[in-house]
């Protein structure tokens, strides 16, 4: 009965995808050889918009502005090159196509809703994943409608969502932007239910300005999970991530650099926002923070920045198991709250700063900020407002207090713990509040990747639970080289952990016709053609899936033997 079912199921399955359509974008391929070929104003639910790797970026602007569904998104995806490259959309210089008309092209290179060609609709249900996107900057030109000539604006960003429902943004590189990712609403069209995973955001921003941002969005319901946010461009004091949301949720990210690292503010963009009743509460958990040294001391801001306090978050910020790693060489705070009608629930993190500890500093001048079970640097402080500070900070006698965490190895960024850190199982329960939506379930891989966060004992404090076995390890250095186009086998091999491994390719592509066995570690197969090939191969332990380890290996592939 059960296998009837399902073979129904796979035949609806079957039937619903019968009339979705694959639009090949390749150099190859004369009929579509641009991204202007695809059928933009016409795409219906399933189709795929597969964009192929070339040597060149594709130099093209473009709008999407129709409606997938929830078992059939709208797709535009990547397909990598021979060493994992990721094609690249550029709007230096880019056209849009002659047979899309829409307003705001100075806003953006891939741009989500707003045309009169197509006509406009709330765009719903959009996957963009595995391209890179750059160069929506007003230093740049592009060539819009009429064959006009002009630069984008200074709020313009590599994507740029002016509305869209059901949006996932997956697995890019967004860079050289004035903004990297924007997702705006208004009082008439709110973006909702927007999921940003496993994407680099770096080296966006104007020189200058505090303005822009690596990210700027406005939506109702909006997650940023294992995402690598590097530092803006250099000489630009923006934000990492600034968000007006409701339902914000930042969890498992790597987030480094910025003026803050993250800033949570009012919705100034519709009241529909500040009326959510998800405005009031927002989720940051499992990140690693780094603080560079320079500008702006705070780590995190929360609450609202225009100057009118109605219309700011008045909520609490849940902020737990965290790892903060500040390099300022002057004072440091881990969080602003705006008004004392702000609060903040921080239990489990690490708050580390390399200056002294007196150098630390839970909060700034006000607020009302409950601590549970984190560590800090002995001396840090409440504030250093000193007469000035009018908020509260209580739970400081739950603190854990010393000279280091325990962290692995600082130089190379690896945070996890070592045997004999004070943070091992210090950790105390997750405020009911966060469960079960918000639960711990995750940690962050170095880097855009995360896996199931270790559960032995009291939870420990910070980003990484600590695993006591031997760090697993890849042995194997090279893969045999060369290979031919015939059947090989070759075996990697790994020690450490409990010595059962799970592996996995997690960046850069095997060649066509080889596989990884996931149980074994076997590369084998017959290859189809011929090339260099470089690609990652990652094992984890199947028992502790917190132990892990990454090599890069190098393959050709060659005719004869």
């Amino acid at each position: 009965m059960r296998r009837t079912i399902f073979l129904a199921f796979l035949l609806f399955l079957a039937i619903a995808t019968s009339h979705a359509a694959v639009y090949d974008v390749r150099p190859d391929d004369p009929a579509m050889n641009d991204i202007a070929d695809v059928p933009w104003a016409t795409l219906q639910p399933g189709d795929v918009v597969r964009v192929h790797w070339r040597p060149e970026p594709y130099r093209e602007k473009w709008v999407i502005c129709r409606q997938g569904t929830s078992d059939q998104p709208i797709t535009v995806t990547g397909v990598p090159g021979p060493n994992g490259e990721l094609p690249v959309i550029s709007g230096v210089n880019a056209t849009t196509p002659a047979n899309l008309n829409f307003w705001s092209e100075q806003r953006g290179v891939i741009k989500i809703g707003g045309a009169n060609i197509p006509a406009d609709t709330m765009p719903r249900f959009i996957v963009i994943e595995g391209l890179e996107i750059r160069g929506a900057h007003p230093d740049h030109q592009f060539t819009g409608r009429n064959n006009v000539v002009q630069n984008y604006a200074s709020a313009a960003s590599p994507i740029f969502i002016e509305k869209g429902e059901n949006i996932i943004i997956r697995h890019n590189i967004i860079t050289d932007g004035a903004n990297g990712l924007f997702a705006a609403s208004s009082d008439s069209a709110q973006s909702r239910n927007i999921l940003v995973e496993g994407n680099y955001i770096y080296g966006n921003g104007i020189v200058g300005s505090i303005f822009q941002h690596n990210n700027y969005t406005a939506a109702i319901n909006i997650t940023f999970q294992f995402n690598r946010f590097g530092p803006l461009r250099s000489g630009s004091p923006g934000v990492n991530l600034k968000d007006r949301s409701a339902g914000l949720v930042v969890r498992y990210n790597w987030i480094e650099g910025g003026n803050r690292n993250i800033d949570m503010v009012e919705g100034e963009d519709t009241a529909v926002i500040r009326n959510d009743p998800a405005y009031r509460k927002t989720f940051v958990y499992g990140n690693v923070l780094i603080k560079q040294d320079g500008g702006n001391n705070q780590v995190v801001h929360y609450g609202g920045d225009n100057g009118n306090p109605a219309t700011y978050r008045k909520g609490k910020l849940y902020f737990y198991n965290n790892t903060v790693y500040s390099l300022r060489a002057g004072t440091t705070v881990l969080m602003r709250l705006s008004t004392n009608d702000e609060s903040a629930d921080a239990r489990n993190n690490i708050i580390f700063n390399t200056a002294a500890g007196t150098s630390m500093a839970m909060l700034a001048e006000a607020g009302q900020l409950t601590l549970a079970n984190n560590w800090a640097k002995a001396g840090w402080r409440n504030s250093h407002e000193g007469g000035g500070f009018t908020g509260s900070v209580s739970g400081g006698p739950t603190m854990i207090t010393g000279t280091q965490p325990g962290f692995a190895d600082t130089a190379a960024q690896n945070f996890s713990l070592t045997a004999g850190s004070a943070a091992i199982d210090s950790g105390t329960s997750l405020h009911p509040d966060t469960l079960p939506d918000n639960a711990l379930l995750s940690q962050y891989v170095k880097h855009r990747s995360i896996i199931p966060r270790p559960s032995a004992g009291p939870m420990d404090l910070g980003a990484f639970e600590y695993s006591a076995f031997a760090p697993v390890q890849i042995i194997t250095a090279v893969v045999a080289d060369p290979i031919f186009l015939r059947p090989f086998s070759a075996p990697l091999t790994a020690s450490g952990g409990t010595g059962s491994f799970s592996w996995s390719v997690t960046a850069g592509s095997l060649p066509p016709g080889v596989r990884l066995d996931p149980a074994t570690g076997i590369l084998f197969g017959r290859p189809r053609r011929t090339g260099t090939f470089g690609f990652t191969v990652t094992v984890s332990d199947a028992a502790q899936p917190g132990e892990i380890a990454s090599r890069e290996f190098e393959v050709q592939v060659r005719r004869h033997p």
